[in-house]
């Protein structure tokens, strides 16, 4: 490790001269702030904060609610990290130097994946991480992903106290000039990937060894952000050959960030190009993986989770007394994933839509395996939250293992041979009443088996339809699965119809 230090004294004036601008200005006063934010793109939520740059992610809300969470945390080291946007360099330097005026040594990360954050906040010593993202929301918008020392995101309770230090202004700052020391990590992506490879799926197994003799060709598509050094490491450990895509780091997208169909053209063709075994698209903050089969067509997000719950379960004997434990999903995750489960004699307990729900089920149940339908795996024998890297080396090893007794086997047969339903995911922008919404939407469906949990889940005979106010814009979305597409799309249109 390298021990950093003068350049971050400037920043450290930065962030400390707006704290003071808006604390003792009539410009930045409180209610001025409050009253005009109103219409600003400004998320709060369990999920951290997201907003969008200039207007509502300023420098000085970065301070404050680094300041807060520094006052929140219980003694210790703070990890840093950014998803490698551009606007994440500035906020990175106010980010660290606030908490080194707060008296936190810094454990700087650098461009690293948000679960690389969450891993170093879980397994090292640590009092809690900040990942510097906005997801796979575009290139205006920044934020801030809040991490306790379980390597976990904060939950309602957790939210709740760290707000109220936000709100109260229970920040406090040393008297000592230079602050705390900032740390550097000299290889994040070797820890990430030796902390997957140690585990005894792959270290005590021989599935390594396994899996580099099938010498798997991989496109990747990390959008130049945090993925593009991680996702190509963890592969050529595995023995890929990678072509890189778009892995330069720079942060600047080559297209929309998201990783869903319309996005992945590129990925697809070059898959195709290069004859590749199969492709990998992850997100800015890389904890969301979509994969593109060996015929250039994109395996949909939702069997992500099926294809690594499919991987874990075929090698549960290396998971010890959580072989059998419940698989944890979210109420919006598809059906198959239950049907996978319930072959290998495992159930399945779904919780309210967000990475924190999804993990303290985890915790609670001694889950091998769990994730969202939105691409995240979360493998807690490696650490507890969503991981590209996680779920890229399950689908490895499950496609190494799947030829190895049958050579011609491809991804897209494996695909093909799991449980199939149709999906169809809508949102609509809304601001109103959500609750009158899931009311009609309910009495539109009087026979439904209801559960309020997360907004409104409805189960028919035939499938069943999830409609839920999202935790980082201003919409609802209406997700359906059915045995049909037909059925699934009449459905979705009757929910649709009453979002007004």
């Amino acid at each position: 490790m390298i021990i950093l230090s003068g350049h971050y004294f400037a920043p450290l004036i930065v962030a400390v001269i707006f704290w003071v601008f808006r604390r003792y200005t009539s410009f930045c006063a409180p209610s001025y702030f409050e009253e005009n934010q109103v219409n600003m793109p400004f998320i709060r939520s369990i999920s951290g904060v997201r907003a969008t740059l200039g207007d509502a992610l300023t420098p000085f809300v970065v301070a404050e609610y680094t300041a807060a969470f520094a006052a929140y945390l219980p003694p210790g080291i703070v990890a840093v990290g950014r998803d490698g946007r551009p606007s994440g360099q500035w906020i990175e330097k106010i980010v660290c130097a606030t908490l080194a005026a707060c008296g936190r040594e810094v454990l700087e990360l650098g461009i690293v994946p948000t679960p690389t954050v969450q891993l170093f906040s879980e397994h090292q010593a640590v009092a809690g991480g900040i990942s510097i993202s906005a997801s796979h929301n575009p290139v205006e918008w920044n934020g801030m992903k809040f991490i306790n020392g379980e390597g976990i995101f904060l939950n309602g309770e957790e939210n709740a106290a760290f707000w109220q230090c936000l709100e109260e202004r229970r920040f406090s700052f040393v008297t000592d000039q230079h602050g705390e020391s900032m740390t550097t990590h000299q290889n994040p992506a070797a820890h990430h990937t030796e902390s997957i490879m140690l585990l005894p799926v792959f270290s005590n197994s021989g599935n390594v060894e396994l899996i580099r003799n099938q010498k798997f060709r991989i496109v990747v598509d990390a959008v130049n952000a945090a993925g593009s050094h991680f996702i190509p490491y963890l592969l050529k450990e595995f023995g890929c050959e990678v072509i890189p895509l778009y892995c330069d780091s720079t942060g600047i997208f080559p297209h929309t960030p998201e990783p869903i169909p319309e996005n992945l053209g590129d990925l697809a063709k070059a898959v195709l190009e290069h004859k590749a075994d199969f492709g990998v698209a992850v997100d800015p903050d890389a904890d969301r993986l979509v994969l593109v089969d060996e015929r250039g067509r994109v395996v949909f997000e939702e069997y992500t989770i099926v294809l690594a719950t499919l991987s874990a379960l075929r090698n549960k004997q290396y998971f010890g007394e959580k072989a059998d434990a419940p698989v944890v999903v979210n109420l919006s995750t598809t059906q198959s994933v239950a049907d996978v489960a319930a072959h290998y004699g495992v159930k399945v307990i779904r919780t309210p839509v967000g990475e924190i729900n999804v993990v303290r089920a985890m915790l609670e149940h001694g889950s091998l395996i769990g994730g969202e339908g939105s691409g995240g795996v979360i493998l807690p024998a490696c650490h507890a939250g969503r991981d590209s890297l996680v779920g890229t080396a399950l689908v490895l090893l499950l496609l190494a293992q799947v030829k190895h007794e049958r050579p011609k086997m491809t991804l897209s047969s494996i695909v093909a041979a799991l449980p199939h339903y149709s999906m169809v995911k809508r949102k609509k922008a809304f601001s109103g009443d959500a609750a009158k919404v899931f009311d009609e939407v309910k009495n539109h469906f009087p026979g439904a088996e209801v559960n309020t949990d997360d907004g409104l889940r409805l189960t028919f005979g035939n499938g069943w339809a999830h409609l839920r106010t999202s935790n980082t814009e201003p919409i609802i979305r209406v997700i359906v699965e059915a045995q049909s597409e037909a059925e699934a799309e009449k459905i979705a249109d009757a929910c649709m119809a009453k979002i007004r």
